[in-house]
């Protein structure tokens, strides 16, 4: 039997994986005719490398989202941490659609912007509610980070 805090770490796991096949998805449709013929700078990795990277990066998101929903929804600290993750994967989500499903790189590196800043406030609110769930989410901000220089690098050089 599945207890309720293996379910709330289950549920938001899930919840980040359906994100990121659905930005999969997005991805897929330019990935291999747009994106190839995009100028990009040294550091790209290669295109194989996103998929697993995203897959752990989703993982330990959901996990760091169960843990801080595991010291209860009633408090407003848990309250603001979770609402503050909602919001960063939104942004995350829109990231792909803006660049690989529209082709549109400057919104897209807007929106990384946004998200990256969105994610550092939701670490802190992470960090407060529940200091090793933060820690969950660094490799995701220096991840961010990076997908943010790549993707201004992406800008400039198109």
């Amino acid at each position: 039997m599945i207890t309720q805090k293996a379910l709330r770490i289950l549920i938001p796991v899930t919840i980040c994986l359906i994100v990121g096949f659905l930005d999969a998805i997005a991805t897929q449709s330019s990935v291999d005719v747009w994106y190839i013929n995009l100028e990009k700078p040294f550091f790209t990795p290669p295109n194989w490398l996103f998929g697993p990277i995203w897959t752990l990066l989703y993982i330990l998101m959901g996990v760091a989202a169960g843990m801080v929903w595991n010291k209860g929804f009633y408090h407003k600290w848990v309250k603001t941490a979770l609402y503050h993750f909602g919001f960063q994967l939104i942004l995350n989500a829109s990231w792909s659609i803006f660049f690989f499903g529209l082709k549109l790189i400057l919104p897209a590196l807007i929106i990384i912007l946004a998200l990256l800043i969105l994610l550092l406030f939701t670490f802190k609110w992470f960090k407060v509610v529940n200091p090793s769930a933060a820690t969950l989410l660094i490799p995701y901000i220096i991840w961010v980070a990076y997908a943010t220089a790549l993707n201004f690098e992406i800008w400039r050089l198109n």
